[in-house]
C-alpha cells in the first residue's frame, strides 16, 4: 500500500442536510463512511465529493462536446482539492431487457462466443452464430428469447356468457367499446348465444380467423370490412405491443400462456449453435452452470489457441466468486438481480482495469451477503485500494468497517438532526467514541433469553421450486422466524414462494419497485396525499388541485418533476434541477399558499419524524408507521425511485400496518439500516408478534437472528450445493451446537 500527503479536501459541504461540513480525506485509502441512516452520508460521498468530480471531467471537454452534455450543478460547498476522476459504482439494478443476462451484463458473454468460435466442433462460425442477440444465432422460433408467449383461450373466454354479455375476459373487449363492436357487427356470430355452444368453426373463427372479408357486416362495423379474430388482434395490438399501461398489462397476464421455447428448449440459440461444443458442453451448457462449477470447466481448457480468451474468463469468473456471486450463472436475466447483487457485479467490471489514481464509491457493497462472504468483498476492495486508488465506502456493516483504513462517522442523527461530522480517524477511535455507530460497534451482544412459544406451525412438504431439495419444512407460528443461508442457499424459494403457496393470505414484502413511477412520494404511497392537499385547500380558500405537483399546482417548466431530464439516447439519462422552480417543482401561485406558515413545497421536504410533530389526523397516524419501520429521515416529498430496496420494503410493511395480516414475510428487512437502528425493527417486529401476527424474515443480519424466537437455516452452500435444511431450532441452540456457515457467523458476531 503506498503512501500520500495530499488529500481529497472538501469544505463547507451543504449539499441537503450536510451542516458545513470540512473534510480531508486520505488519498489511496479504503475510507468508510458510517452513521445512521439519513445522517448524510450519500449527500456527501455522491452529492457533493462523487457529483463535483464528474461536473469538472465534464467541464475539461471543449465547448462543443459540452454543448451536448447534460449540465451538471454545482454542488452546494465552498471549495474543493485534489480530486481525481471518481467512478461512482451504485445499487441501480439492472435494466429489464428481456435480452439482458449476467454474461452480456459483464462481457464474458462475447469471450465465451469467441471460445466457441475457436475451438468448438462442429466448427459453426465466428462469434456472432452464438449470440442469441444476432439473427446468425438466435433461435428462429423464439427470436433469442427462450420464451414463447400465446393467448391461452381457456382463459380468454367465459362460455358461459355471450358477446353481449361480456364474454371476452378483458376490460377493452367490454360491451360497448370500440373493439367489442367489431365481433358484434361483423354479421358472423349470434350476439346474444352464450360462446360456450358455438360450433367448432364458429369458435374458431372468433379466436383466430385472420384478414376475412365480410360480405354482409353491420353498418356500424369498421369501413374496412376485414375481421380478425380475438387472438390475433390481441396479440398485435396488446401482446406485441412496445408500450401498453400498466392496467391492461395486467390484465393481459392473466389470459397468457409462458413457456419454454420447444424448438430450442429455452437455450436461445439456433440448432447449428447447439450442436457445437467443447467436450461434452454447448455454449448454452456452460453458460447455465453457476459460476462456481464453469469455473473448473474453463481452466479444464489446455488449448494455446485460445489461451488469452481462457485467461480473461477465469479473471472474471473468479472475480464473481470474491464478491459471494460464485451461484450465479451467465443466462441468468440481469433484471432479476438484486440491487447489492448489480453493484458488486459492477465492481467486478473495474477489477481488470488498467487505469490507477481513481476514486471509487460504493454504495453498501455488502447489502445482500451472508457475513461469511464479507471477507472476500473487503479483500476486493483493498485490491482496488492497493492499485493505486481511493475507495470511498458507504456501509453499515461491521466488518466492512473494521477493513478500513480512515472512517468517517456522521451525524449525530438523521435529517435535521445530522449533517455533521461526529467522529474521524481510525476504527479503533470509533469504537470509544460517543457517537450511535461507536455505541453500536461496543454494544453488548446476546440471543434471546426467552423464546416466545408457537401458537401452532405452517407446514411446508416436499418443496422443490428452484434449488429446494424436496425439503419439509414446519414454520412455527405466533413467533418470529429468521430464514438464514448464504446467498443462493434457498432461503427466499421457501419464504417467498413455497410458504406463501401453503399460506395465500400471507402478506409478502419484497425490495422490488414500488409501482408509481418518479413522481411518486411517501405521500402518494401511504395515500395521504388528499389529506394534506385537503389541509392546504381548506387553509386557503382554494382547490386542492393547487397543492398537487400533477395538476395545477405543477410548474410548468418542468411539468411538477422538479428536474430537467436529458435523453443522451444509449447513455443514462441526466437529470438537472430545474431552474424556474428550483427543484420545488410547483408554480409560483401554489407556493404563495401556506398552511401555518410553511408552503406545500416546504412540507414536502419535511421528514416524517419532524412532519408527525406538525401535522396531526390521518396524515400524523401514516407518519407513525413510517418511523416504526425506521423511515422516520424520508422526506416527503422523497422520490420512491432514490429509495434503496430495504427502504421499500419497509414502505410497504408501513403501509400494510394500518390493516394488520396474521402472517407477514420479509426479504432482508435491515438492508439500508444503521445498526443501531435494527434494534428498533426488531422491537417493531415484536410487537407485531406479541399482537397475535406471525412474522418470518430472510435475514443476514445477526442482530435479527440472535434476537428470533426460530431459525431455519438452508445450505450448506449455494445454488446446487444448497437446498437442504441445515438447522432448525432457537438461536441459542444454533450458537451452540449449530453447523455451518450461518452457525459460526452467529458465533462471531456473539463473541465480537
Amino acid at each position: 500500500m503506498s503512501t500520500t500527503t495530499t488529500g481529497i479536501t472538501v469544505t463547507g459541504a451543504r449539499e441537503n442536510n450536510l451542516r458545513g461540513v470540512d473534510l480531508a480525506l486520505p488519498r489511496e485509502r479504503l475510507v468508510v463512511f458510517t452513521g445512521v441512516s439519513g445522517s448524510g452520508k450519500s449527500s456527501l460521498v455522491y452529492g457533493t465529493i462523487a457529483a463535483e468530480a464528474q461536473r469538472q471531467l465534464n467541464e475539461a471537454h471543449d465547448s462543443f462536446t459540452r454543448s451536448r452534455m447534460a449540465h451538471l450543478g454545482v454542488p452546494d460547498a465552498d471549495r474543493w482539492e485534489n480530486l481525481t476522476v471518481t467512478v461512482a459504482v451504485d445499487q441501480r439494478r439492472f435494466g429489464g431487457n428481456a435480452r439482458s443476462t449476467l454474461g452480456t451484463a459483464t462481457d464474458l458473454a462475447p469471450l465465451l462466443r469467441l471460445l466457441f468460435s475457436r475451438i468448438g466442433r462442429p466448427w459453426t462460425g465466428y462469434s456472432p452464430a452464438f449470440s442469441f442477440n444476432d439473427p446468425g444465432g438466435m433461435c428462429p422460433d423464439c427470436q433469442g428469447l427462450g420464451t414463447l408467449r400465446r393467448i391461452d383461450a381457456d382463459a380468454l373466454l367465459d362460455d358461459d356468457l355471450s358477446l353481449d354479455q361480456g364474454a371476452i375476459r378483458l376490460r377493452t373487449f367490454a360491451p360497448g367499446t370500440w373493439r367489442w363492436k367489431r365481433y358484434v357487427h361483423a354479421g358472423l356470430f349470434d350476439r346474444e348465444k352464450p360462446v360456450g355452444r358455438y360450433t367448432a368453426r364458429e369458435r374458431d373463427l372468433l379466436l383466430h380467423a385472420e384478414g376475412v372479408r365480410l360480405t354482409d357486416p353491420d353498418p356500424e362495423f369498421p369501413a374496412s370490412g376485414v375481421f380478425e379474430g380475438v387472438v390475433p388482434r390481441i396479440t398485435r395490438s396488446l401482446l406485441d405491443a412496445t408500450s401498453v399501461n400498466a392496467r391492461d398489462r395486467d390484465e393481459l397476464e392473466r389470459v397468457v400462456w409462458r413457456g419454454p421455447c420447444p424448438a430450442c428448449g429455452g437455450a436461445r440459440l439456433n440448432p447449428a449453435a447447439l450442436a457445437c461444443r467443447i467436450g461434452r458442453h454447448n455454449i448454452a451448457d456452460l453458460s447455465a452452470l453457476p459460476v462456481v462449477r464453469l469455473v473448473p470447466e474453463i481452466a479444464a481448457i489446455h488449448d494455446p489457441r485460445v489461451a488469452p480468451v481462457t485467461s480473461a474468463l477465469l479473471e472474471r469468473l473468479r472475480g464473481l466468486e470474491e464478491v459471494g456471486l460464485g451461484y450465479l450463472s451467465l443466462d441468468r436475466h440481469s433484471a432479476t438481480l438484486s440491487g447489492g447483487e448489480a453493484q458488486r457485479v459492477r465492481l467486478v467490471r473495474h477489477l481488470g482495469g488498467a487505469l490507477t489514481g481513481l476514486t471509487y464509491v460504493l454504495d453498501e457493497p455488502s447489502a445482500g451477503l451472508h457475513p461469511a462472504d464479507v471477507h472476500r468483498l473487503t479483500a476486493l476492495l483493498r485490491r482496488l485500494r492497493d492499485k493505486g486508488n481511493t475507495v470511498l465506502v458507504v456501509e453499515h456493516d461491521p466488518d466492512v468497517i473494521e477493513a478500513a483504513d480512515h472512517v468517517v462517522d456522521l451525524g449525530p442523527g438523521a435529517g435535521h438532526e445530522g449533517g455533521r461530522v461526529v467522529y474521524e480517524g481510525p476504527v479503533a477511535g470509533l469504537r470509544r467514541a460517543p457517537t450511535p455507530t461507536g455505541r453500536y460497534l461496543r454494544r453488548p451482544r446476546s440471543v434471546r433469553s426467552r423464546t416466545r412459544t408457537p401458537d401452532g406451525s405452517v407446514e411446508v412438504r416436499g418443496a422443490r421450486l428452484h434449488n429446494l431439495r424436496g425439503i419439509d419444512v414446519s414454520v412455527p407460528t405466533g413467533v418470529l422466524t429468521a430464514v438464514t443461508g448464504v446467498a443462493g442457499s434457498g432461503k427466499s424459494s421457501l419464504a417467498h414462494g413455497e410458504l406463501p403457496r401453503v399460506r395465500p393470505d400471507a402478506v409478502v414484502l419484497t425490495q422490488g419497485s414500488l409501482h408509481g413511477g418518479p413522481r411518486s412520494t411517501p405521500v402518494t404511497y401511504l395515500g395521504i396525499q388528499d389529506t394534506l392537499r385537503a389541509l392546504f385547500a381548506r387553509a386557503n380558500g382554494v382547490a386542492s388541485g393547487w397543492f398537487s405537483a400533477n395538476s395545477t399546482g405543477a410548474c410548468p417548466t418542468c411539468r411538477g418533476r422538479g428536474v430537467i431530464i436529458t435523453d443522451l439516447a444509449f447513455l443514462d439519462d441526466v437529470k438537472t434541477e430545474c431552474e424556474r422552480c428550483r427543484g420545488l417543482r410547483f408554480n409560483d401561485r401554489a407556493l404563495s399558499y401556506t398552511l401555518d406558515g410553511r408552503t406545500i413545497a416546504e412540507v414536502l421536504a419535511l421528514t416524517a419524524a419532524r412532519a408527525r410533530e406538525v401535522l396531526a389526523g390521518p396524515v400524523a397516524e401514516s407518519l407513525d408507521r413510517m418511523e416504526r419501520v425506521g423511515l422516520g429521515y424520508l422526506r416527503l416529498g422523497q422520490s420512491l425511485d432514490t429509495l434503496s430496496g430495504g427502504e421499500r420494503q419497509r414502505l410497504r410493511l408501513a403501509r400494510e400496518l394500518a390493516e394488520p395480516a396474521r402472517l407477514y414475510v420479509l426479504d432482508e428487512p435491515t438492508t439500508g439500516l444503521h445498526g443501531g437502528d435494527v434494534a428498533g425493527l426488531v422491537n417493531l417486529f415484536d410487537g407485531m408478534v406479541d399482537a397475535g401476527a406471525t412474522v418470518v424474515v430472510v435475514e443476514h443480519r445477526m442482530d435479527v437472528v440472535a434476537a428470533a424466537d426460530h431459525v431455519v437455516d438452508l445450505g450448506p452452500g449455494a445454488g446446487h450445493e444448497g437446498g437442504r435444511v441445515v438447522f432448525e431450532g432457537t438461536p441459542a441452540r444454533m450458537a451452540d451446537a449449530g453447523r455451518g456457515a450461518t452457525a459460526d457467523a452467529l458465533r462471531a458476531h456473539l463473541s465480537g
